[in-house]
């Protein structure tokens, strides 16, 4: 079983989602970001650290340091359920195709369907494809 899925899967039973696995050059360093529905504090990554350090000798992982931490404020979008999760909330996309010139739009996400977003920026309503997009973050409230 790939890393990522393992990981995904042992967080889902513990009821945290995977936003994000980061690993080092020579993957000495796995950095993960998690959450849950009304976030994560500091015993959350806590316990998952304690978890997963057990789970990675197990399953052999050879690894250095084992970071674990909540995805932020401006948590990263990555998932087509990130998006529909996030339905009605500010976000800032990055393009890998320019759209009317533009690569870097920030708007209210309306709605996600069948591989397209819909973005409301400035009253005007955008379809993205999913696919066009290289960056997906939530706009913090402040």
């Amino acid at each position: 079983m790939e890393l990522y899925e393992l990981l995904e899967s042992t967080l889902a039973g513990l009821g945290y989602e995977l936003v994000d696995l980061e690993r080092s050059g020579r993957g000495k360093l796995l950095r993960l970001f998690i959450d849950k529905p009304g976030g994560v504090n500091v015993d959350d990554c806590v316990a998952v650290s304690n978890h997963l350090s057990r789970l990675l000798v197990v399953e052999n992982i050879d690894y250095d340091r084992l970071e674990v931490s909540s995805p932020g404020l401006d948590r990263p979008l990555k998932k087509a359920s990130d998006f529909v999760r996030f339905t009605g909330e500010s976000v800032k996309l990055k393009l890998r195709v320019a759209l009317q010139g533009q690569r870097n739009f920030i708007g209210i996400l309306r709605e996600v369907k069948d591989g397209v977003l819909k973005l409301e920026v400035d009253g005007k309503m955008l379809d993205l494809e999913l696919s066009n997009l290289e960056k997906a973050r939530l706009v913090p409230k402040l």
